[in-house]
C-alpha cells in the first residue's frame, strides 16, 4: 500500500478507503462498539485536524488513543493533566548543560500523536500552552520557535463539565478542535463483550496499518476531492446558520443561542465531509456527508443561552433543526 503505487487519484481515494476499512477492523479487535467514535477520529486524523472525547472516566477513552497509536505507526505520547501541572512540563524547556550554554530538553508534546487525557483537570495556563502547538504545530521557548513533527494530531479526553474540579476549556482552545466526540455507555450486549475480554489473559497484537508518511499524503489528497458549489454552500450555510441575529439566523437559533460558530466550522464541515465521502467509497462529497459531521464540528462552537438550559434544549436539538 505505497503511495508510489496508486497511478490517478481516483485509484488513491479506493486506497484511503481500504486504509480505513484495515484501521477499523483493526482497533475492533481491543476495542468494542463505539464505531461512529473510531470513524470520527479517523476522519479527524485524515483531515490533519484534533479531536476531543468527552465522557465520563471508564468508557475506555484512553484505551481507544492509544490503540489508534499502536495500529498506526507513529510516535505516541501520553501526558495526563492534573492541577499543577506547569505549561514548561509539556512544552519542554531550557537546561543549562555541562558546557555552559543552554540547551532545549523536549517536552512530551514533540511527539506524532499526543493524548491530553483528562485535559479539564489543569488550570487555564497550562492549558493554553497547547493553543499554539494544535494551531502552528509548534511551540515557542525564549523566543525560538521548535517545529513539531508531523504529522501531529492532539487528542483530548475531557470529564464532562458538571464534574467537580474541572476547568472549562476557553472557546478560542476548543475552535482548535475539529471534532468534539460524546462518548456514551456501551449496550448491555457490548458490555458483556467488553468483561469477556478485559476479564481473561488473552492479549491482542496489533498490526501498524498507516505510516506517517500515508498519513500526510492522504491529508493532501482529501484536500484535492472535488465538491460541488451547492454542497459547499450548503456547508457554510449550516455554519451561517448558527449565528443569532445574522440574516441567516433561524427563529430557533436566535431564541437559544447566545453566539454561533466561526469561519473554521465552515473549513471543518468541507475537510470532514470530503474525508467522510471517501471512506464511503465516493469521489465527492454530497450533502449527506455533511450532515454526517455537522455535530461533530459544531456542538462544540455554539454556545447556549439561559433559556436553553432552562428548557433542556441541547447543542443537538439546534443542530438538527438546521439541518
Amino acid at each position: 500500500m505505497q503511495q508510489v503505487a496508486y497511478k490517478t487519484d481516483v485509484e488513491a481515494v479506493d486506497g484511503l478507503a481500504q486504509a480505513y476499512k484495515d484501521l477499523s477492523q483493526e482497533i475492533g479487535k481491543v476495542i468494542v462498539g463505539q464505531d461512529k467514535v473510531v470513524q470520527m477520529v479517523i476522519i479527524s486524523l485524515f483531515s490533519n485536524g484534533h479531536s476531543l472525547l468527552v465522557g465520563v472516566p471508564g468508557l475506555a477513552k484512553t484505551l481507544l488513543v492509544s490503540t489508534i497509536s499502536e495500529v498506526l505507526d507513529l510516535d505516541f505520547k501520553r501526558i495526563q493533566f492534573t492541577p499543577d501541572l506547569m505549561p514548561s512540563d509539556i512544552t519542554g524547556s531550557e537546561i543549562l548543560g555541562e558546557d555552559r550554554n543552554f540547551k532545549f530538553n523536549k517536552g512530551p508534546l514533540f511527539a506524532n500523536i499526543v493524548l491530553a487525557d483528562e485535559i479539564n483537570r489543569t488550570p487555564p495556563k497550562t492549558q493554553a500552552a497547547l493553543l499554539e502547538a494544535m494551531q502552528e504545530r509548534s511551540v515557542t521557548i525564549s523566543g525560538v520557535r521548535h517545529v513539531l513533527p508531523a504529522p501531529f494530531f492532539v487528542l483530548a479526553t475531557q470529564n464532562p463539565i458538571e464534574q467537580e474540579g474541572t476547568y472549562p476549556l476557553p472557546e478560542a482552545q476548543l475552535d482548535r478542535f475539529m471534532f468534539n466526540i460524546p462518548l456514551d455507555y456501551p449496550s448491555y450486549e457490548e458490555e458483556i463483550q467488553v468483561v469477556k475480554s478485559t476479564t481473561t489473559n488473552q492479549k491482542h497484537k496489533l498490526k501498524n496499518i498507516v505510516t506517517g508518511e500515508q498519513i500526510m499524503y492522504f491529508q493532501e489528497l482529501i484536500r484535492k476531492i472535488p465538491i460541488a458549489d451547492n454542497v459547499l454552500e450548503y456547508a457554510v450555510g449550516l455554519a451561517t446558520k448558527t449565528r443569532p441575529n445574522t440574516p441567516k439566523a433561524t427563529e430557533k437559533v436566535n431564541n437559544y443561542i447566545s453566539w454561533g460558530a466561526g469561519p473554521r466550522a465552515s473549513q471543518y464541515l468541507v475537510l470532514g465531509a470530503k474525508c467522510h465521502a471517501a471512506i464511503s467509497g465516493k469521489y465527492s462529497p454530497d450533502i449527506e456527508d455533511v450532515q454526517a459531521i455537522a455535530k461533530y464540528v459544531l456542538r462544540h462552537r455554539i454556545v447556549r443561552n439561559y433559556k436553553a438550559e432552562a428548557e433542556g434544549i441541547s447543542e443537538e436539538n439546534v443542530i438538527e433543526s438546521l439541518f
